[in-house]
């Protein structure tokens, strides 16, 4: 008997394509329970200050309207729309300017940190991270001011410490000059910095240093510059600028740096 081949059916397998509808982005609780404290704006440190606990009210974007907040100590929720049975008020008081709420009390922390109107108006709350963050920062940019400025020759010392101290710079030893410097690098480590990068700040110090060498003069108006030997003019100082930030300014023009140049050498 001959075998029949069999004809085997192909089958086609057909996948339905279903949509399936996007999921809403659940949101993600960034809350940290931990114990939290807080202190009053501006350095202020009385002996007991008391903060609003209740006539407050907070607009909830979820639900488009106010609601009522109020501090209590037997209630789960801020909000006085949730509160079940009868609710205890209570005080928010701060002592000597600082108020330490533990991580059990979770209503009055959410209170402080999240709802209540005068946060970091009134109050803030105290970061230790980022106060950290913040002291590191203003450290590295302490160090590197200082390091700047032990660096600095004393022609640019002089031309920094005349913005601090004026002329009295001209009356102080190389070494009272240098210290100068490096309390001024500590005390006020941004302004250094800006100082060092402000070519104005170098031409400025030379302006004045010709003019009480007498090799320029400015007249008793402060509106003109002129040679000390011929008294040639050499520039008129524009209607409310600074005499010497109007001549280091003219020092950078064609005609400025010729008479810049001749300045430089009759000052060394």
């Amino acid at each position: 008997m001959a075998a029949k081949k069999k004809q085997a059916k192909e089958e086609v397998v057909v996948e339905a394509t279903v949509e399936k509808t996007p999921q809403p982005k659940k949101k993600v609780n960034t809350w940290e329970v931990k114990d939290r404290a807080y202190i009053l704006k501006n350095g202020k440190a009385p002996l007991t200050r008391s903060i609003k606990t209740g006539n407050m009210f907070y607009f909830d974007d979820s639900l488009g309207y106010e609601r009522e907040l109020r501090y209590t100590t037997n209630q789960k929720s801020v909000f006085v729309d949730e509160f079940q049975g009868q609710a205890r008020y209570a005080h928010i008081v701060f002592e000597n300017g600082t108020l330490f709420v533990p991580k059990e009390k979770q209503t009055l922390q959410k209170l402080l940190s999240i709802y209540h109107p005068h946060k970091d108006v009134l109050y803030r709350e105290v970061d230790e991270v980022k106060e950290a963050q913040d002291d590191l920062q203003n450290l590295e940019v302490e160090l590197e001011a200082m390091t700047v400025a032990s660096n600095l020759d004393i022609e640019q010392a002089e031309a920094i410490m005349r913005v601090e101290i004026g002329s009295n710079v001209d009356k102080i030893s190389s070494k009272e000059l240098k210290r100068d410097l490096l309390v001024f690098a500590r005390n006020n480590p941004e302004l250094l910095l800006d100082l060092v990068k402000d070519d104005n700040v170098h031409l400025r110090n030379i302006g004045i240093k010709a003019t009480e060498y007498g090799i320029i003069k400015l007249s008793s108006d402060n509106r003109t510059f002129s040679w000390g030997t011929n008294d040639r003019k050499l520039m008129t100082v524009p209607f409310d600028e600074h005499p010497y930030s109007a001549l280091a300014a003219w020092f950078k023009t064609d005609e400025g740096m010729e008479v810049l140049n001749s300045i430089e050498k009759k000052l060394k």
